[in-house]
């Protein structure tokens, strides 16, 4: 399972005062307003910053970080991204999971037999899509709806599903 997610990716710097434009990966970009701080990915380590005022402009998040009070501080990070701890993240509903933590579980049919691996998850309008690299080398798109996942156990490593007829076809 995954420590820490992604929630944005810094593009640019926002005038002179060090505050950066930040492109949101999560859901609700409104959830920047709540932290207190996220971790920058530098490539080549992990710094702690924290927030000292956030904006919205747009489809951009404005972040200002505390000891960053000119351009020349921050301009080095762009195009790097934000995470957030596990702690730190978005509470989740019954039956909600994080992408990062479903990509890489072995699929198992209703017989409980291994029938792939969930290799990806596509964000559609209605519901997710999961991606499954099956064992005989064919890929099944999933819908992730009750019908469909049966169980998923993100401990274990494992989702149990239901293969609607047609999917295979």
């Amino acid at each position: 399972m995954e420590d820490i997610f992604q929630v944005g990716v810094i593009t640019t710097t926002h005038g002179v005062r060090g505050e950066v434009k930040v492109y949101p990966t999560t859901d609700d970009a409104k959830r920047f307003k709540r932290l207190k701080e996220v971790i920058l990915d530098t490539g080549k380590e992990h710094i702690t910053l924290e927030i000292e005022g956030v904006k919205f402009f747009k489809q951009f998040v404005i972040l200002k970080f505390k000891g960053f009070d000119n351009i020349n501080d921050i301009e080095k990070y762009r195009q790097k991204s934000l995470y957030v701890t596990r702690r730190n993240a978005v509470r989740l509903s019954r039956d909600e999971y994080f992408i990062a933590d479903l990509i890489g579980l072995q699929v198992q049919n209703e017989d409980e037999e291994v029938i792939g691996v969930l290799k990806d998850v596509m964000e559609t309008g209605a519901n997710d899509v999961y991606v499954i690299n099956l064992n005989d080398g064919r890929e099944l798109l999933l819908p992730a709806i009750k019908q469909c996942v049966l169980k998923v156990d993100v401990e274990g490593g494992m989702m149990q599903i239901h293969i609607l007829e047609g999917l295979l076809d």
